[in-house]
């Protein structure tokens, strides 16, 4: 039981990771943006599947990722978007 709560919380955590790299990669918030709002929900933790300080996230590889869980989530609308980004992006783009 005690492992299916943790992989419930790794799936939830996966979860919230790939909405924070949404809103990164289509620049609709910044770091800054949710650093303050852990500070205020009283968090220490903010999930990304990328190293913030040495990308924006704007990478094909990191896109396809983003765009296979919105898929998986039937949000085709946020796929579409990072679609469009994921054209004008270089493979490799760094900050």
């Amino acid at each position: 039981m005690e492992e299916y709560k943790q992989y419930e919380e790794d799936l939830e955590l996966y979860g919230e990771a790939m909405v924070n790299a949404y809103h990164i990669i289509t620049r609709k918030r910044t770091l800054d943006d949710i650093y303050y709002e852990l500070q205020d929900q009283k968090r220490s933790i903010f999930p990304l599947p990328f190293n913030p300080i040495e990308e924006d996230g704007r990478t094909h590889d990191m896109i396809d990722i983003v765009i296979e869980y919105f898929t998986s989530t039937e949000e085709y609308e946020k796929c579409a978007e990072l679609m469009k980004i994921r054209e004008i992006c270089p493979k490799n783009l760094k900050i």
